[in-house]
């Protein structure tokens, strides 16, 4: 029979978990699950960062190493995380970045008006689940370092004249870490899954050198695509043999940006890929859920048009528009604007972009079909 609960209910039954406590106690809600799929999370966590300044336009390059021992680092050539006291925390803007649950320039329209890292806790999360971590920046003609243990810093903020960062920049950010065994159920990197999300980051943004290195192996890749999604569609559908060239349709208005490509091949499998500020809605959400049904609406309308379909008759399904589809829909929305259902930010929720991304696309085929 289990154990009834104690009747004494004060203030001392009140747990308050202080800094990243929250995070090793329940790891799931901020990464989804302690399992391989929540251990890569956390590279997002941190690349994602460097992404974002390669979205405002700050960062051209990105490095990405999974080192022999098993730790993971990320470079990029930004402008480099604060190092100067927050006026408010009293503390280095590095140090509140990487030891604080909210804590971030994605708050902060004036740092980034897209970003990819939302809820600003991203960081401090990796942080929070990694046996140690190392972040060294690189800006106003130093390199400033700090080094934690399981979340906690080991010293300050300080200047330093070892660099452990493998790329010589200018400015930057450089992050090192291992993540805590005692965490997640392995802490095996997937290289073939690291590329493909690295890929598909590189195919989104115009202009990024991503490079990926696998220590373990001695591979070696760069990632650098003009086309964009056109591009990524393809190289989706590159051992299939497909129907027609890549469709593209794209527009922006009040501050939010879709652009969509879609390819219809011989097979019969549907493949959406979904992202939102370059993070792969791995479960959709209303930015699929519009497509699909403006995919939907603009096939039936042009088979009754030409007649293939009679007004009399039932109209094609959805399933039997997506048979053989290949689509990438990518949507940038205002950090502040942006409603995902999680941290893990796999689903958008924005009942809005349903709409926009509904008549875009439908505009969009409408043109294509005349």
């Amino acid at each position: 029979m289990a154990k009834a609960a104690t009747s004494d209910y004060m203030a001392s039954s009140i747990q308050v978990l202080e800094g990243l406590e929250p995070v090793r106690k329940r790891p799931g809600m901020y990464i989804g699950s302690t399992d391989s799929k929540g251990l890569h999370h956390l590279i997002w966590e941190i690349a994602d960062n460097s992404i974002d300044e390669a979205l405002a336009g700050y960062a051209h390059h990105i490095w990405l190493i999974i080192h022999k021992d098993g730790s993971l680092s990320v470079q990029d050539d930004g402008r480099g995380i604060p190092v100067d006291i927050h006026p408010k925390a009293k503390v280095s803007a590095l140090e509140l970045t990487m030891t604080k649950l909210h804590a971030g320039g994605k708050f902060s329209e004036s740092a980034y008006k897209v970003s990819g890292g939302l809820h600003g806790v991203g960081a401090s999360v990796t942080n929070a689940l990694s046996d140690t971590m190392r972040v060294e920046v690189r800006r106003d003609g130093k390199i400033y370092v700090q080094e934690y243990k399981r979340g906690v810093p080991v010293a300050p903020v300080k200047p330093t004249a070892n660099s452990q960062s493998p790329i010589a920049v200018s400015t930057g950010t450089f992050t090192r870490f291992m993540p805590d065994k005692s965490m997640f159920t392995t802490i095996e990197w997937d290289y073939n899954l690291i590329e493909t999300s690295v890929r598909n980051r590189a195919y989104l943004i115009a202009g990024l050198h991503f490079y990926l290195t696998d220590e373990r192996t001695g591979t070696s890749k760069q990632f650098y695509f003009e086309g964009g999604i056109k591009s990524l569609v393809a190289h989706t559908n590159r051992d299939k043999k497909t129907l027609t060239a890549p469709i593209y349709i794209k527009k922006t208005a009040d501050h939010t940006e879709v652009e969509v490509a879609l390819q219809y091949n011989d097979g019969f499998n549907e493949v959406i890929e979904s992202f939102v500020n370059v993070i792969n809605t791995v479960d959709g959400g209303t930015h699929v859920t519009g497509f699909r049904i403006a995919l939907t609406r603009a096939i039936n309308d042009y088979a009754k048009k030409i007649g293939a379909i009679k007004d009399s008759e039932n109209s094609l399904t959805g399933e039997d528009m997506r048979e053989g589809l290949t689509a990438i829909i990518f949507v940038k929305i205002p950090t502040q604007s942006i409603q995902f259902e999680s941290q893990t930010k796999a689903k958008l929720n924005n009942p809005e972009t349903q709409g926009f991304v509904n008549t875009v696309v439908k505009e969009g085929l409408d043109t294509y079909f005349e």
